[in-house]
This record gives C-alpha cells, structure tokens and sequence, in this order.
C-alpha cells in the first residue's frame, strides 16, 4: 500500500509565499510522474503542476511563472512553491502519484489534501 503525505497548507496574504510538500511512502517500485492538483468548491479538481522522474515539469497557464514544481526522486518527494499568492489560489491542494508496485503494474494514489487560503 502507498500513501502521501501533504503538508505546508496555511492562511497567507496576497502577495505571499507557501511551499507544499508531499512525500510517499509504502510498496513503492518506481514513481513514473507526481503532481500537485486544485480543487475549489464544487468545482472538479484541475491540475496545477506536474513533474515525471526525469524532472520534465508542465504548469496550468493561471500560475505559470508564480509556481515552481520540484521533486526529490531519492525521498519519493515532490515539492509546490508557490510565490505571488492570489486569493484566487485559495483551494484545498491535492498531491498526486502515478507509481508501479511492481514493473508492470501502475497505479494512482491521491493525498488527503492540503488547504492554502489567501487573504485580500
């Protein structure tokens, strides 16, 4: 079994800074690719960043240039800085793997979730 563990959600102004982490965890064989994805009330959740191992990383157009994706492949880690916070970011903040517990299988596990809120 995999988990993922997020944390660094927090109330910030406009115009600040959080960083989002998310580590793995359990019967992990390799992570293809992790990612960091949004979700506002009553919306669906949409992505926000990804990442594969190879650290190839793509951006939703609305934070392109204020968030920067990172990962550290030895710590089955992936990381949100997110900078010049909106109070449209406000959302709860959803990590997301794509792993393989075995060489041929793969699987998506999701965090629990986070909840960034910016202040106006």
């Amino acid at each position: 079994q995999v988990q993922l563990v997020e944390s660094g959600g927090d109330l910030v102004q406009a115009g600040g800074s959080l960083r989002l982490s998310c580590a793995a965890s359990g019967s992990i064989f390799s992570i293809d690719a992790m990612g960091w994805y949004r979700q506002y009330p009553g919306k669906q959740r949409e992505l926000v960043a990804g990442i594969t191992t190879g650290g190839t990383s793509n951006y939703a157009d609305s934070v392109e240039g204020r968030f920067t994706i990172s990962r550290d492949n030895a710590k089955n880690t992936v990381y949100l800085q997110m900078n010049s916070l909106k109070p449209e970011d406000t959302a709860v903040y959803y990590c997301n793997a794509r792993f393989r517990a075995r060489p041929t299988v793969t699987s998506i596990v999701w965090g629990q979730g986070t909840q960034v809120t910016v202040s106006s």
